[in-house]
């Protein structure tokens, strides 16, 4: 059976068919650097690496005019950061609020004065640049710890990680941002409104008829941008209410840039119709489409990537009705917490740095947000993170038995891991997948270094034991459980309990213990005498 994936703009599974199956091109929008990402942008962005990897893996097929593919196979993954042009009222193509850099701002000036930064953090609020790599930096030390590979990869090749804000002129022999618009204006698919000084430039969307097609939206339903971004009079020179900003004058903004239609900043969509075709193909200029797979959230499907296909098409392409940017759009759905939307006020708005400063295991983090079906809404719970635990820990048993490679062809041979294959070759059926390797792990009562191999082998597509495990501090009276750190205080207190316990003072025990919950840890007597000692959250 060869990979079948569900593709958003024709609403099928279908056959995923690269243009060369050897190369796989692959696009995902990736984070808006005002803030740190959240565990519900982290599920579209481990959606996606679980597409590569399983790509990338000897065990997929793929299916092509001359047959079956098996590999070798490599996946050329780019994801992008967004550092400018990002609105915050961004539901309509036109978008509307105010730059989220200038929000961060705001909220980093509000932090400063209230002394509420984090310990040893010093960035000015009002150097965009500043912000933009503050979040940068830390959204890539969560994204390698749960192994986002793109993000482990861009660290020897940063152009796998492009940012918006080096993409707005043309540099290097390729695109920017005002040259993909002035390229549109060429070719009559954009035009520019108002005078001197307040000048837009929209696209055009009628100049694109399959506009739409990706979100079933109509251009007959769609209403025009809002927000106050753009003048009322400029509004009113659009020629279609759902045409879209590329590029707005405003030598006042936060971010700006010289170009043809004054100094200001690109819109939001254009950002990444000029970084795809930068880092993802070879001859842009075509027929046909350009990258084989994009990703995004489905908060993405409209206005987002509706507009870069259009804006892509349109500039790329020598036939945009045959073009839709990419051979397949994967939207991964959203992530709920509990049932329920995340809230700030709920106490259930989480970010992977957060968890793991609560005890978390970066791998039951990953593990969780990828073990529900993509394309169905995922409930992240702290049992959920507890099933992953054990999950982890029982592969750890096996995965750890031995270190003798598994060649592909033996691999491919291998009963569990055809059945692996088979689910995972039908949509990314992850729980199925995850079956065949949980009832395979369960019937092994002493795994031996071949069972460790193929532990191995699968995993490096699910990227869970691949990922550091935090280690245990044993003092002799107590073992530390990350992240709890070993101390004097603690260990006093732990030595004064088991006396207090050799001597019947079981009252006196009890309110050590009592008084180690109330600084946030939680003990467990274990074989031998000592104590495991963890965050109480965890217990």
């Amino acid at each position: 059976m060869a990979l079948q994936i569900y593709d958003t703009l024709r609403r099928a599974v279908v056959p995923f068919e690269p243009r060369d199956p050897s190369r796989v091109t692959f696009y995902t929008c990736g984070p808006t650097v005002y803030d740190d990402a959240h565990i519900g942008n982290f599920r579209s962005f481990l959606a996606a690496d679980l597409l590569r990897r399983w790509i990338e893996s000897p065990l997929c097929t793929l299916r092509t005019p001359e047959g079956e593919h098996l590999g070798p196979r490599r996946v050329r993954h780019v994801m992008n950061i967004t550092d400018v042009g990002h609105m915050t009222e961004d539901d309509v193509a036109d978008g509307g609020g105010e730059d989220k850099m200038a929000l961060a701002g705001r909220r980093l000036l509000e932090a400063k004065k209230a002394g509420t930064l984090p310990p040893g953090v010093e960035i000015d609020p009002n150097d965009p640049y500043a912000i933009a790599d503050f979040y940068t930096r830390r959204f890539l030390e969560d994204a390698r710890r749960v192994g986002l590979r793109v993000a482990v990869e861009a660290e020897h090749d940063p152009s796998l990680m492009p940012r918006a804000t080096q993409h707005v002129t043309d540099a290097d022999g390729r695109l920017g941002m005002i040259g993909v618009i002035a390229r549109l204006l060429e070719r009559g698919h954009a035009y520019v409104v108002g005078e001197p000084g307040a000048r837009v430039v929209y696209f055009d969307v009628q100049s694109f008829p399959a506009y739409g097609r990706l979100s079933g939206n109509t251009l007959e339903h769609l209403r025009e941008g809002q927000g106050g971004r753009v003048s009322a009079e400029n509004q009113a020179g659009k020629r279609h209410p759902a045409d879209f900003l590329l590029w707005k004058e405003d030598p006042t903004h936060i971010m700006r840039w010289d170009s043809p239609w004054g100094q200001g900043y690109p819109g939001w969509h254009v950002e990444c119709t000029a970084m795809s075709v930068a880092h993802l193909v070879n001859h842009p200029d075509g027929s046909g489409d350009l990258i084989d797979i994009h990703s995004g959230g489905e908060d993405n499907i409209f206005p987002h990537h509706e507009c870069e296909i259009a804006q892509s098409c349109c500039c790329f392409s020598n036939n945009p009705g045959h073009c839709s940017l990419a051979r397949l759009w994967f939207h991964p759905r959203f992530l709920l917490v509990d049932g329920e939307k995340m809230s700030k006020s709920r106490g259930t708005f989480y970010t992977v740095r957060g968890l793991i400063e609560r005890g978390i295991e970066p791998a039951a983090i990953r593990l969780e947000l990828i073990r529900t079906h993509y394309r169905s809404n995922a409930n992240f719970t702290r049992q959920g993170l507890r099933d992953a635990q054990r999950m982890i820990d029982r592969w750890r048993r096996v995965g750890d038995a031995g270190d003798a490679p598994l060649d592909d062809d033996r691999l491919r041979a291998h009963t569990v891991a055809r059945d692996f294959a088979r689910f995972m070759d039908d949509d990314l059926n992850i729980a199925g997948a995850l079956g065949v390797l949980n009832a395979w792990v369960a019937s092994l009562d002493a795994p031996a270094p071949e069972d460790a191999a193929l532990m191995r082998a699968l995993d490096r597509v699910l990227g869970v034991l691949e990922l550091e495990r935090p280690q245990a501090v044993d003092t002799g009276i107590a073992i530390f459980r990350p992240p709890v750190e070993a101390s004097d205080e603690v260990v006093a207190l732990l030595e004064e309990r088991r006396k207090a316990k050799q001597a019947k003072d079981f009252g006196r025990a009890d309110a050590i213990r009592d008084q180690l919950r109330d600084m946030g840890l939680a003990i467990k007597d274990v074989p031998g005498g000592r104590v495991e000692v963890s965050r109480a959250s965890q217990a």
